[in-house]
């Protein structure tokens, strides 16, 4: 006698279920695996204590009637900036040199929906550094008070959205060169010598000065943490940059994901 298993509808909609996880779950997957690796835990260790580093060193130089909220944030938002985008590159890049790519893709065959997590969890921990950024300088600000400084408390809605964006933008281009690249020296050493070169370059010759302008994305995101909205010439600007040394590297680093070889 020959047994016939019956399969309902919400059967085969969990089965379905469960073999394609959820993104938020692939999300919170990528989170812990940006502290799970020795390399990352360091590297969320060195970029808190440069954010707090800055702010005591501000308390400590600044005169007292320039110990203000926004004093605080926005340069504590420099060295996260200059870090983060490593933690982006090493998500991305883990895969291969841990070499867990074939675990991983093995489990959630959909390998854009893997950097899509990945993309996301960049994007939580650029936010939670803004947020970090925003108590480290409250409490700056709190001593500073207690001090005899100004205490001022007025960082306006735009400032903190434009620090978010700056945040993003980094860990985005740190993700983008680990996709295209995916080796962790490799990429980790183009994402800082690249700009660095083609900015001296900008900054050297007089006929490339015009176009440094509109693609050194460092000059173009530099008045994001200025005290003035951008106007329409610097949004343009930081479009133009973001295009080439973000856009560009994803999409190709997205077609190399696809297309590479799983060893």
């Amino acid at each position: 006698m020959t047994a016939v298993l019956e399969t309902t509808p919400t059967t085969a909609a969990r089965d379905i279920g469960a073999g394609r996880p959820p993104l938020g779950r692939l999300v919170a997957v990528e989170l812990r695996k940006l502290v799970d690796t020795r390399a990352g835990a360091w590297l969320l260790g060195l970029i808190a204590f440069a954010s707090v580093a800055i702010v005591v060193v501000q308390l400590v130089v600044l005169d007292p009637e320039q110990h203000t909220y926004r004093e605080f944030f926005v340069p504590s938002m420099l060295p996260t900036g200059i870090l983060l985008p490593v933690l982006g590159v090493l998500s991305v890049t883990s895969e291969w040199s841990q070499r867990t790519a074939m675990t991983t893709f093995a489990l959630v065959p959909g390998r854009g929906r893997v950097v899509t997590a990945k993309l996301l969890a960049g994007a939580v921990a650029a936010l939670l550094a803004v947020v970090a950024g925003l108590a480290f300088a409250a409490g700056a600000n709190l001593v500073g008070a207690a001090l005899g400084g100004a205490g001022d408390w007025d960082v306006d809605a735009t400032s903190i959205g434009l620090a978010v964006l700056f945040q993003l933008l980094n860990v985005l281009m740190g993700a983008a060169f680990g996709l295209l690249f995916l080796n962790s020296p490799l990429a980790i050493v183009l994402y800082f010598a690249l700009p660095l070169v083609w900015g001296m370059l900008g900054g050297m010759i007089a006929s490339l000065r015009t176009a440094a302008e509109w693609l050194d994305l460092g000059t173009t995101m530099m008045p994001m943490l200025g005290d003035q909205a951008l106007d329409g010439g610097q949004w343009a600007r930081l479009a133009v940059s973001s295009a080439v040394w973000i856009f560009l590297p994803l999409v190709a680093g997205l077609v190399r994901v696809r297309r590479a070889e799983i060893k």
